[in-house]
């Protein structure tokens, strides 16, 4: 499988010729879901979900599916019958030959007085877990974690913690579009140091073989 970071939190994962597109939010690049033969959505907020990245993915291949929370689905079933899929904790399905698992339910906490979203993290063909905006421990191993870095409802020792929680054999950060050039080797000294799992970090557009 490869592996390319797209701005943000958005991952591209690739084999065998097909590409499966996650979170190409409002943070990520203009083109990020073109060349998607499937596109998963972790949840609503703008920085995951944007309308109109995902309708030029989905335009560009009457092929090209949507699996998300149904907060995100609700807005593009009318347009794409039968190619958008409303997803929740314990579902699993296929998607561009990949498969995937749901794990988790909810947003993590940004403050008490927001209320809580949707979140839906996916496993991929059993190895490569993408989170979106939860620490969720899923229910099964995880060879690779996307790991959201940086974000108004977390703090680095949570990070720290989530990673030793998970015990990935490694972890590639993600939800790092806020995250400055002076603090990212802060983050990665810590994360290196105190993770217990190899942890690596790549800039859009450069990619890897899993």
């Amino acid at each position: 499988m490869r592996f390319t970071k797209r701005k943000h939190s958005c991952v591209w994962l690739e084999k065998d010729g097909r590409r499966l597109v996650i979170d190409p939010g409002g943070f990520s690049e203009d083109d990020a879901a073109i060349g998607a033969d499937a596109i998963l959505v972790t949840h609503e907020h703008v920085d995951h979900f944007n309308e109109g990245r995902l309708r030029a993915g989905l335009d560009a291949d009457p092929a090209v599916g949507l699996w998300a929370p149904r907060s995100v689905t609700d807005l593009m079933v009318a347009a794409y019958p039968g190619r958008v899929h409303t997803v929740g904790h314990g579902d699993t399905f296929t998607a561009a030959g990949f498969d995937v698992q749901v794990h988790g339910e909810l947003h993590a906490v940004i403050h008490p007085d927001i209320p809580r979203i949707a979140n839906s993290g996916y496993l991929v063909d059993g190895s490569v877990f993408h989170p979106g905006d939860a620490l969720t421990v899923p229910e099964a191993p995880v060879d690779t974690l996307m790991l959201p870095v940086m974000a108004p409802w977390s703090r680095l020792a949570d990070v720290i913690d989530y990673l030793r929680e998970v015990r990935p054999r490694r972890a590639y950060d993600v939800h790092d579009a806020l995250l400055t050039d002076l603090a990212r080797p802060v983050y990665d000294g810590l994360l290196g140091s105190l993770g217990r799992a190899e942890h690596g970090r790549l800039a859009p557009g450069e990619s890897l073989e899993l």
